[in-house]
């Protein structure tokens, strides 16, 4: 698909960022249109809600009952190399605004040189360490994020959050991505994932925001805990054109990306 090119883009009160940095994607204020008011917005904003108030529960039965084993991989981990338990990395979260992302180090070093177009870096890596595999191959890795979700920063299902290297890159009508907190897994999570483009990673991001639902979180639920014993690539699903220009109609239709984001995304771009 064609990226719209930075100098095609304007902020909603009309003004670039200037010339030391992208102009960023906001044309309209953090409004829906009329076409997107009444019951159904209503009901989808009334479960997002509903939806952080039980996530904040869950995560607190959850860390409380995976207590042992956070206790087991602390062991491992520093029995195999006496280096740091948890790794903690900048990531971008709802609104554009940054925070630190917690997992269990699962590598001897953090300064591995990384790839935007492949991001996932493989367990067969050599950096991997032993404990990383086993770790990274059953996602307990990510069980620190459970205290990312009682700090408000995530949510357990939704879009997973990226790093700030990617903030430039987004299309203004991808920015609905940034209208909810970050998940623990999400859409592109159970689609694939390390095995789809970052553009099809997008897609699956933005479609989730406007789609969530109870339905929607229980299907990614079952998928996650299934694609946990058959592996991401039983469940690849690639974006097709077709789909990406019908989410495109819907979203800039019934969305309007906003100036928090548009700013906050800046930041990152003028490397400030």
């Amino acid at each position: 698909m064609k990226k719209v090119a930075y100098s095609e883009i304007k902020c909603y009160n009309g003004q670039a960022f200037g010339n030391t940095a992208p102009a960023l994607f906001a044309r309209f204020p953090i409004k829906f249109p009329p076409e997107r008011k009444g019951y159904g917005e209503t009901m989808h904003k009334n479960y997002i809600r509903f939806k952080y108030c039980v996530d904040f529960l869950f995560a607190l039965f959850m860390l409380t009952a995976t207590s042992p084993i956070f206790l087991v991989v602390a062991i491992a981990i520093k029995a195999e190399d006496g280096g740091k338990v948890i790794f903690k990395q900048l990531r971008t979260g709802k609104q554009g605004k940054k925070f630190y992302c917690y997992k269990f180090r699962s590598m001897k070093s953090t300064t591995v040189a990384f790839d935007k177009d492949h991001p996932v870096i493989s367990d067969k890596n050599a950096n991997v360490t032993k404990v990383g595999r086993v770790i990274r191959k059953f996602k307990i890795d990510e069980l620190p994020q459970l205290f990312n979700v009682l700090k408000g920063d995530m949510c357990f299902i939704a879009p997973r959050p990226l790093l700030p290297v990617y903030d430039s890159d987004y299309r203004d009508w991808e920015l609905i991505k940034f209208e909810m907190r970050p998940g623990l897994t999400g859409l592109g999570q159970v689609n694939g994932n390390g095995h789809l483009s970052i553009e099809d990673r997008k897609y699956y991001d933005a479609y989730y925001v406007m789609h969530a639902s109870l339905f929607l979180d229980l299907k990614i639920l079952f998928k996650t805990v299934l694609l946990v014993f058959v592996g991401e690539k039983k469940f690849l699903r690639p974006v097709t054109e077709a789909q990406y220009a019908a989410l495109k109609r819907e979203i800039k239709i019934n969305y309007s990306s906003n100036d928090i984001i548009c700013a906050e995304l800046k930041l990152q771009a003028s490397g400030k």
